[in-house]
C-alpha cells in the first residue's frame, strides 16, 4: 500500500513540469514531508474550463483531499479507508470503477514511505518497523497514478462553496523485485509520455491499464529514514534524510 508520502514542490514548479493550462489552487500548500490520509494534496486533472463549456478539457492543478469518497457515499468518512485502489481490481470495484472510467489524475510526490519489520522487538514483543523512503533515483517528481471523485454534501446549501468535496486515491500494484522485500505493494507510476492519455477523460477504458506499468528496476531508490515519520505530527525535510543501513538494521 501507499499510506504516506512527501510532497514539497511549489505549485508554480508543478504547473511548469506537468504543462498545466490553468491553476485552480485557491491556497498554496506548505511543503509536506509526511503526507497522511485526509490531508490536502496537489493533483493534476483534465476538466472542461467550466460546467457549461463545450471546450475540450484543459489540464488543471487542483487541491484534493486524500481518501476517495465515491459520489454515491452516504458518509464521507468512508474516504478514511479508501486511500489506495488496487490496479488488479480498480476497473471493477464499485467504489472506483466510475472514477477509473472518467476521473483519473496524477498525484505528484517526492517519494513515498514504507515500513519494514526488523528482527528487533518493541517493548510489547512485536517486530520494530523501520521506515524507508522510496524516490526516483534522479531526484525527479514521482507522478503517481490516481483517481478523483466529487462528492456533494447534502447538508450544505446550493450556494455554499464547500458543498462539493474533491477527493482522491492512489493506485497501487505489486512492488518490483528490488523493493518487494520492503513491502509487497507500491504506487503505480505514469511516465511523462503517457500523462496525456492517462488524464484524458475520453480515453478508451480498455486501453487504460496498458498505460500503467510498474517502475522499471533501478528507477527508484530506497533508504532508511528516521522513525519520526511514524508520527503524523512530525514534519520537515529531516524526515527524508538517509540513515546508514547498517545502523538501523543491526
Amino acid at each position: 500500500m501507499c499510506g504516506r508520502y512527501a510532497s514539497s514542490r511549489k505549485p508554480e514548479d508543478l504547473i511548469e513540469e506537468f504543462e498545466v493550462v490553468e491553476s485552480r489552487v485557491d491556497k498554496v500548500l506548505e511543503p509536506d514531508y509526511n503526507v497522511a490520509p485526509t490531508k490536502e494534496v496537489y493533483a493534476v486533472v483534465e476538466r472542461p474550463p467550466s460546467k457549461e463549456s463545450d471546450e475540450p478539457p484543459e489540464r488543471q492543478l487542483r487541491v484534493l483531499r486524500w481518501g476517495l469518497v465515491p459520489s454515491w457515499a452516504k458518509d464521507p468518512a468512508i474516504g478514511n479507508r479508501m486511500i489506495n485502489a488496487r490496479m488488479e481490481t480498480v476497473a471493477e470495484k464499485p467504489a472506483y470503477k466510475r472514477a477509473f472510467a472518467r476521473r483519473r489524475c496524477l498525484l505528484p510526490a517526492d517519494g513515498y514511505f514504507e515500513w519494514y519489520p526488523t528482527s528487533q522487538l518493541t517493548a510489547k514483543g512485536k517486530p520494530r518497523k523501520q521506515p524507508f523512503f522510496i524516490r526516483p533515483q534522479d531526484g525527479g517528481t514521482l507522478a503517481m497514478a490516481g483517481l478523483y471523485e466529487i462528492w456533494r454534501d447534502p447538508t450544505r446549501a446550493d450556494d455554499d462553496p464547500e458543498r462539493f468535496r474533491w477527493t482522491c486515491t492512489v493506485i497501487t500494484t505489486q512492488a518490483e523485485d528490488s523493493l518487494g522485500h520492503i513491502h509487497d505493494r507500491m504506487p503505480m507510476m505514469v511516465e511523462a509520455d503517457r500523462w496525456s492519455s492517462w488524464l484524458d477523460p475520453a480515453a478508451p477504458q480498455d486501453s487504460l491499464l496498458d498505460l500503467l506499468v510498474p517502475a522499471a528496476p533501478g528507477r527508484l531508490e530506497a533508504f532508511p529514514v528516521s522513525t519520526l515519520v511514524s508520527n503524523v505530527r512530525n514534519n520537515g525535510p529531516e524526515l527524508v534524510e538517509p540513515l546508514p543501513l547498517d545502523e538501523v538494521l543491526e
